[in-house]
């Protein structure tokens, strides 16, 4: 819907776009993502401000709990973002110096960040075309004898071909951590992610499926890695301070290099009361997900994002792919210009190889075909919970309008 924001606008032709000076499809910018906090959320953390423990107490285990019983996990380790939580994965099945472990090279920069935090190597794989997740066939292009580990990102929160993924690692005596940022809620052949791979990294930053501000959780069956994991969070210790506490002791020890990653109860306690609201918010994303599909699915300038056979995606991204042979200009142009109509669109993700660091570290562009070509037509339109049918109608609108203004004449 086109709303006019001042006299003189009236004027100005509606299909007019706003970067040449025609009226915004909207007034304000609405973003690709945000969170949701209510007055329950805001009780909630009110509550452990109120009370005696700010961190390491109850809250951080109820937080666990609620993640454990919504995935079906057997254990669930919080920590405090989720970088940490890959990084205390990685640290937990004991990768070091000289491992390699297969990445996809689209994903944000943790996923391969944390490889390097454990002195090992990232080794980039290519991804499918069709959902943009690692590719299996990729996958088993990479093994090396160096090769200890493969990270699975649900990219964009539909799941990755993962019973493939598992034969491989099966084959080849590998771990598999799954990279679930994206996808908690998704499911993979009537399973939950949480419980497909060894282990499952979870991230709660504001624009993920519930948030705790910041934080991270990893998910396990293995009774020894998540005892490993409590203790990489807390510095290395071998027996954390309620035990100490009831025990009536001073003593500790330090049993590895462990880091500060605690959780503190006050995120603990927004996450879990966010929990109780995360199906409705999920229904609510596929919702959204389902207009964009209906509306945009038949413009001939955009590839428009689908689900796998077996798959429900839990949609924390909607990136629509551009037919760049079928625009007049290039997807700077497009990204500007829906900006300009106050639509908060973004790019998930640049190849990690591409990075800067990563240059220096020997990797070079044109190694990873999919990826490079794909990453160059991506798009991520706005999709939370928080939106509004108005909202999600101003997205579709402002795609239609600058799709009809840049679509070469021919195709039309």
């Amino acid at each position: 819907m086109v709303k006019k924001m001042d006299t003189s606008s009236r004027t100005r032709p509606e299909n007019q776009l706003a970067i040449d000076g025609g009226v915004p499809v909207r007034e304000t910018l609405l973003p690709y993502g945000k969170q949701l906090v209510d007055e329950e959320d805001r009780r909630a953390v009110d509550a452990v401000l109120r009370g005696d423990w700010l961190t390491t107490g109850p809250h951080v285990k109820a937080f666990e709990d609620a993640i454990t019983d919504f995935t079906g996990a057997r254990h669930g380790v919080a920590v405090s973002t989720g970088t940490a939580a890959l990084h205390a994965a990685l640290h937990a099945v004991g990768l070091g110096p000289g491992d390699e472990v297969i990445v996809p090279a689209i994903s944000f920069v943790a996923t391969a960040n944390c490889v390097l935090y454990m002195g090992a190597k990232p080794v980039f794989a290519d991804l499918q075309r069709e959902t943009l997740n690692i590719s299996p066939m990729e996958i088993q292009k990479k093994i090396t004898s160096k090769t200890r580990a493969i990270i699975a990102v649900d990219f964009a929160g539909h799941p990755c071909d993962h019973d493939a993924i598992r034969t491989i690692a099966k084959q080849h005596d590998l771990i598999v951590v799954s990279d679930a940022a994206h996808s908690l809620g998704a499911t993979y052949k009537g399973r939950s992610v949480g419980v497909l791979q060894d282990l499952t990294a979870l991230s709660f930053h504001p624009v993920k499926h519930i948030t705790t501000g910041e934080g991270g959780m990893v998910l396990t069956g293995d009774s020894e890695i998540d005892k490993r994991l409590r203790s990489f969070r807390h510095h290395g210790i071998d027996l954390d301070f309620h035990k100490r506490n009831l025990g009536q002791t001073w003593q500790y020890d330090i049993v590895t290099l462990g880091f500060n990653y605690r959780i503190p109860d006050i995120n603990c306690a927004l996450g879990t009361a966010q929990m109780k609201k995360l199906p409705s918010w999920l229904k609510r994303r596929r919702e959204i997900a389902a207009a964009f599909s209906n509306a945009l699915g038949d413009l001939d300038v955009i590839e428009i994002p689908t689900e796998q056979s077996g798959c429900d995606s839990a949609w924390h991204l909607y990136v629509v792919r551009l037919n760049l042979d079928r625009l007049t200009v290039g997807r700077k142009e497009v990204f500007a210009a829906l900006r300009a109509e106050n639509i908060g669109v973004n790019v998930h993700y640049i190849p990690i190889p591409w990075m800067s660091y990563y240059n220096s570290l020997g990797y070079r562009r044109g190694d990873w075909p999919v990826a490079e070509a794909e990453y160059e037509r991506m798009i991520s339109l706005p999709i939370f919970p928080a939106m509004t049918d108005e909202d999600v109608g101003d997205v579709i609108n402002a795609v239609k309008k600058i799709a009809n203004a840049y679509r070469l004449r021919e195709n039309t």
